[in-house]
């Protein structure tokens, strides 16, 4: 008999892990980033005053290739204590999005996940040209940060890094909160699905005011995606794409944003 009520605390305290980590990791990259020092070309007379002013480039002493293995390693702990949790508690997979059989009717899902996740990238585009021109930051550090310098490198992110974060953000955020808690405790999923957005949204917080909310609008799209498709494959494939377009087209090609 599935156990729902300890598997949705373990979904709180792997969410607010996460959540945790992330605001730890938003202060590092602030903190390493930037630096505050006395202003020298201030008027005469005028009080003392500082400015913020970049500090040396952080691939300096961190890597894509370390960053990339720090997230890989800590989305993958994620993803086995939730999915350590699924076998543990009995949770059903029908609970999560997973059919019975995974094999079967892969390409429907498939084509699904790759129409959304297509669409929800130039959505992404769109949404970053409006902030943009209403002037809300919109901090693309951590991206240039991820982007690898050799084709190995390139390889890796594609092949591994990117299909585990897409998989575990999915499993934690759209398949245990709003799938597993909607089915164990009879909750609406959609009001699981803004909690959810919102949790999602604040776990990306390094990418400032434009991209936490653009980050909300994603989750809210890819949360009613799996409530209306109830997969987990047409969510996580669309996931992958948007964060696979976005770093190859911006970071690996070299195409400018729309201005």
């Amino acid at each position: 008999m599935p156990e729902w009520a300890a598997f949705a605390g373990l979904t709180g305290l792997v969410l607010t892990a996460f959540l945790a980590l992330a605001r730890a990791s938003q202060s590092t990259l602030t903190d390493r980033t930037t630096v505050v020092r006395p202003l020298d070309h201030r008027d005469p007379g005028v009080g003392e005053s500082t400015e913020t002013v970049p500090l040396e480039p952080l691939r300096e002493s961190l890597t894509p290739g370390l960053l990339l293995v720090n997230v890989a390693l800590t989305q993958g702990l994620f993803g086995a204590v939730v999915l350590g949790g699924v076998f543990y508690f009995t949770i059903p997979l029908a609970a999560l999005g997973i059919p019975a059989n995974p094999l079967a009717g892969r390409p429907v899902p498939l084509a699904l996940g790759v129409a959304l996740g297509v669409a929800l990238w130039l959505g992404n585009e769109l949404g970053t040209l409006a902030a943009d021109a209403g002037g809300i930051e919109y901090d693309e550090s951590l991206r240039d940060l991820l982007a690898p310098d050799t084709l190995r490198g390139w390889l890796v992110l594609l092949v591994a890094v990117l299909p585990l974060i897409a998989g575990v953000e999915e499993l934690v955020f759209r398949a245990a909160f709003v799938g597993a808690l909607s089915v164990g405790f009879g909750a609406s999923p959609w009001g699981l699905a803004v909690v959810s957005s919102v949790a999602f949204a604040l776990g990306h917080g390094a990418q400032g005011p434009a991209g936490i909310a653009l980050t909300g609008l994603l989750g809210l799209a890819l949360a009613a995606a799996f409530v209306l498709t109830e997969s987990l494959l047409v969510v996580v494939v669309a996931h992958y794409l948007v964060n696979a377009l976005e770093l190859t087209v911006h970071e690996g090609l070299g195409v400018p944003k729309l201005s």
